[in-house]
């Protein structure tokens, strides 16, 4: 509901008022500076600049820190496997699209076709997941470059140049694995407790929804790192099956956790303090017996608490590693063949993944035919708008052309002052430095921000090669709203999916599969690790929709509108996964059975409701009569039902 309010803000506080979606894209994200991210990306991208000011070779400095910039930008991962997955491949597609752009450079229209290529094949790779989407950033902004800018011959030498200033940042970033091999997983672990304990003290009140969505965060995040590295190591090394133990125990704690919401009193302090004892003996590596201060439990969920608490205590002390308390609860990742194979088939059938490509592939041979037709000064950064507006991963594409022009207005700003005032020449060494650590603490902030970041880098590494200085700062503001004008009109406009969101459809999936969970949860068939799983699925599938919802919020009227009066229906159906997990919960710990069929009563109510979303583009109040015993176990979960059907629209 606050979100609902926000977005009828900017009407109630008069004309003149900027909409809350345009604000909430100017407002810092409150997020810590990445200070090692900070420092990589200063010593990154000033020493190939100083290496070839020294050398004689500034254009090829010039190069190897454009290289690092990509590095910089990809540079977002913990753990330090991922960190090469997420640098490394992504530079490999980089080297090929700089290589075909610079084989077509000045050669006029067969540059055209052959960036729109790139760019069909780029939209659709980016489809795949996080470092497909880089690569696909990669291949399309490299090639863009490599076909307005004059290259250093031979042909392979920007690729190589390229390569090596990204490589230098994964180096950097690499420097402490023989010291911290594990301190991304472990401190993705203790912080899974942490966020266990903040929803537990906050169950009674109103940030209790926030908390329990910072849990989801926080277990997709651990689980990801812990299994991913346990796949490729195959569980050989011994601290990595203790963390993977130490995850699995914080299970029945989150489990039990909504069995104290919805019992709807708090609970004893110690119960926290317990959970952040625990985060702390992961987080140090600690050992030892260590018996927890607890209260004595008196109804079912206090009862769940204690035992998962007590079991927690038991495995995270335990000196000895248990391999018998290793298997994980989302099930292993596929072999690298397989999700290969995956991949490639759902980029080749997938309707969107062409509905993409085709979309990216529009907009930049538009922008090509454009600047042949028409001079153009620098013409590619045109395209490189375009390629950074144009991502469906980022968010909202009429949101973040705005952005990008305000950010690149404030970026020519800083540029501007930089270019006219600082002499070219080892000057710009310290001031890459500047600007450069700028880019990881800015991104942190907001698109807008990290596209004010990156704006003077690349000007300032363009002068380098071009020589321009001043005159570059116009330019570049007219290019870029070129690009968002014609991101806005070809990318946007003529694509009605983008701005008649189906955000019914993507809801209707998941209360759908919650119909299955409730069944499975209270049948005879019901494994309790199968439904971990199932309810982990579901908890992921649900911040998948919220994330989606998140962005048709920040589009302009009326999806914008829309999505926050159905957004009351995503909290109520997270209401009732947490309902489900408290009902089984308090069944296992003492509490009387369901009566056969109650149950499946309620999975027909939620089957009708996700039914009903998929063929309706407003919210249609239903009043469901759910029958049954209001001292069962599952009297809250059919209050959470029909809660969830009782929404309505306030459009008709």
């Amino acid at each position: 509901m606050a979100d609902q309010k926000r977005a009828g803000d900017g009407v109630r506080q008069g004309r003149l008022a900027p909409p809350e979606w345009l604000i909430a894209g100017l407002r810092p994200a409150p997020t810590p500076i990445p200070w090692p991210a900070v420092a990589r990306a200063a010593i990154a991208m000033a020493a190939p600049l100083a290496v070839g000011m020294a050398t004689g070779q500034s254009a090829y400095g010039a190069l190897a820190s454009m290289g690092a910039l990509s590095g910089v930008i990809g540079d977002t991962a913990d753990a330090y496997r991922m960190r090469i997955f997420n640098i490394a491949v992504p530079q490999l597609f980089g080297a090929l699209g700089v290589t075909v752009g610079s084989l077509v450079f000045g050669h006029g229209w067969l540059a055209v076709a052959a960036l729109t290529l790139v760019a069909l094949a780029s939209g659709m790779i980016s489809t795949i997941g996080a470092v497909a989407s880089v690569s696909g950033l990669l291949l399309l902004l490299n090639a863009v470059v490599g076909a307005g800018l004059p290259m250093p011959g031979p042909w392979w030498k920007a690729p190589l140049l390229l390569s090596l200033g990204s490589l230098f940042v994964l180096l950097l970033s690499l420097l402490g694995w023989p010291l911290r091999r594990t301190e991304p997983e472990r401190d993705a672990v203790a912080g899974t407790y942490r966020a266990v304990a903040e929803a537990i003290e906050a169950a009674t009140t109103d940030a209790y929804d926030t908390r329990r969505q910072a849990v989801t965060q926080a277990l997709n995040t651990a689980y990801d790192l812990v299994l991913a590295r346990r796949a490729r190591e195959h569980g050989r090394r011994e601290e990595l099956v203790r963390l993977l133990a130490q995850l699995n125990v914080v299970i029945p704690i989150v489990e039990a956790a909504p069995a104290v919401h919805l019992r709807g009193w708090g609970v004893d302090a110690a119960i926290p303090t317990a959970v952040r004892q625990l985060a702390d003996a992961v987080d140090e590596g600690r050992t030892g017996a260590v018996e927890p201060d607890l209260p004595a439990p008196a109804t079912p969920a206090e009862r769940a608490l204690d035992t998962a608490l007590r079991h927690a205590f038991a495995v995270v002390h335990n000196p000895d590693v248990d391999h018998t308390n290793i298997d994980d609860r989302l099930g292993r990742p596929a072999a690298l063949r397989i999700r290969f194979r995956r991949a490639a088939r759902n980029v080749l059938l997938s309707g969107a993944s062409w509905r993409y490509g085709l979309r990216l592939a529009l907009c930049i041979g538009l922008a090509q035919a454009l600047v042949s037709v028409v001079p153009v000064e620098r013409s590619y950064w045109v395209a490189l708008t375009i390629v950074f507006v144009l991502k469906p991963d980022f968010g909202s594409v009429f949101a973040r052309a705005l952005m990008r022009a305000v950010g690149t207005a404030g970026g020519l700003v800083i540029a501007a002052a930089v270019l006219a005032e600082v002499p070219r020449g080892w000057w710009d060494v310290p001031v890459m430095m500047l600007l450069a650590a700028l880019i990881p603490a800015f991104s942190a902030k907001g698109y807008a921000f990290q596209t004010a970041a990156i704006t003077p880098v690349i000007l300032l590494l363009s002068d380098v090669l071009n020589h321009q200085g001043f005159n570059l700062v116009m330019p570049r503001l007219w290019d870029s709203l070129i690009g968002c004008a014609i991101t806005l009109v070809a990318g946007y406009l003529l694509w009605p999916e983008s701005w008649h969101t189906r955000i019914g459809a993507r809801l209707a999936d998941a209360v759908a599969a919650t119909a299955e969970y409730v069944e499975y949860a209270f049948s005879s068939e019901d494994d309790r690790a199968e439904r971990v799983r199932r309810r982990r699925r579901l908890y992921r599938d649900l911040s998948t929709v919220r994330s989606e919802f998140q962005r048709a919020l920040t589009e302009p009227p009326p999806t914008g509108p829309r999505a926050a009066a159905w957004w009351p229906l995503v909290v109520a159906v997270e209401r009732i996964v947490d309902a489900t997990t408290a009902a089984r919960v308090r069944v296992n710990h003492g509490a009387a059975s369901p009566a056969a069929g109650e149950a499946r009563e309620i999975a027909v109510q939620l089957r009708e409701l996700a039914q009903g979303l998929r063929s309706s583009v407003t919210l249609v109040e239903v009043r469901a009569e759910l029958s049954g015993d209001e001292e069962s176990v599952l009297a809250p979960l059919r209050q959470e039902v029909r809660a969830a059907r009782a929404i309505a629209s306030p459009t008709p």
